[in-house]
């Protein structure tokens, strides 16, 4: 299927085939370090949400992964407005581990600022906190670099970078990556807060200088400004798949629906594709960005999470009890479709009369 991308999105300085090429690059490298220290020799292959560390002689994995907030900060930069973007980075990183199965228990972040402002770190602080709290994690360090030269942002002086590293532990007999998905699976899929950390730099590019909004421009649709929405911050999924692990749930696949869309859900090792029936009205953020953007569905669907930010993928006879869990922790959560036999991981979208392959979505024939 031919690649359908916005072309705003590379103008805007994301180039996603050259991000591809560069990655894979950059991945032949890194895979060749998995024998430096065979005591502790990842499980998986890389390209999966996390990896897992195996602990000799226990059967207990360390999860690790390391995500960062992106442009979301140069939201927080124009509304001086920083004590959420902390929960995102928590979020970001402790979403991912759950993937694996893995419990988060511990957390590090990394502060890069153009100069030292100390009502800034405190507000970081206060986020890093608040989404420690919801992820039950603490933060057992961190770094901060004074990295003038290099990092600048929208405002002099004002430039910013978070990110972070978080770990968790994970029985090995217990490791989620859909090995176990079959045909026939049932696709739920739990409710997100927002547009979350992905595709900001399309968003701004659409209202903040194509359509010419500001941070502080109200919208009667979104019931707020521009800028308050895309600061909303990523729900912390942490309590509800918890309870499921804790449940006994027969857990399939779990699945952080980040950048690449609906995309993340072929990232299963099973050979499925989804069929997905229903899909809840996204939030309205979504319905204005497309409609100010004129984005079409297909690029949408292969870059936002649409209102849907984490999937869980279980036998019918399961499908009840997490929807029950996440309602129990106050997430809404649907059924969304099923799995089914595709070597080439093909994802329909009868809703939006989409089907995509390879990452790519285009019209269902």
């Amino acid at each position: 299927m031919d690649r359908v991308r916005d072309p705003r999105y590379a103008a805007s300085g994301v180039d996603s085939a050259q991000a591809e090429v560069g990655l894979n690059r950059l991945r032949a490298w890194v895979e060749q370090t998995f024998s430096f220290h065979p005591a502790a020799r990842p499980v998986l292959p890389l390209g999966y949400f996390a990896n897992i560390i195996r602990l000799d002689a226990l059967n207990l994995g360390i999860g690790i992964t390391t995500d960062g907030v992106g442009t979301k900060l140069l939201v927080a930069e124009l509304l001086g407005k920083y004590d959420t973007v902390g929960i995102d980075c928590i979020a970001m990183n402790v979403n991912d581990l759950l993937c694996v199965g893995a419990t988060p228990i511990s957390f590090v972040d990394y502060v890069a600022v153009e100069s030292l402002q100390p009502d800034v770190l405190d507000a970081l602080g206060q986020g890093l906190h608040r989404g420690a709290e919801q992820a039950s994690v603490n933060i057992a360090g961190g770094e901060i670099a004074q990295l003038r030269e290099m990092v600048h942002g929208v405002r002099d002086g004002g430039g910013l970078d978070l990110a972070g590293t978080a770990i968790g532990t994970v029985p090995l007999d217990r490791v989620i990556i859909g090995k176990e998905v079959e045909p026939g699976d049932t696709l739920i899929g739990l409710a997100s807060s927002g547009i979350h950390s992905n595709g900001l730099t399309l968003a701004r590019q659409v209202l903040l200088k194509d359509a010419r909004l500001k941070v502080d421009s109200y919208l009667p649709e979104l019931g707020r400004t521009v800028g308050e929405e895309l600061l909303e911050p990523t729900h912390i999924y942490v309590p509800e798949i918890t309870a499921m692990f804790a449940a006994n749930v027969q857990l399939k696949a779990l699945i952080h629906i980040t950048g690449d869309g609906f995309f993340n859900l072929a990232r299963t090792e099973a050979a499925v594709g989804y069929q997905i029936h229903t899909l809840p009205p996204p939030p309205p953020v979504f319905t204005v960005l497309q409609d100010v953007g004129q984005i079409t569905d297909a690029e949408m669907y292969q870059v936002y999470n649409m209102g849907i930010g984490f999937c869980v993928v279980v036998a019918e006879a399961e499908a009840e009890r997490v929807i029950q869990i996440a309602a129990d922790h106050g997430i809404q959560a649907w059924r969304l479709g099923s799995t089914v036999a595709s070597p080439e991981r093909t994802i329909i979208i009868e809703p939006r009369n989409l089907k995509g392959t390879a990452g790519h979505f285009g019209p269902l024939k």
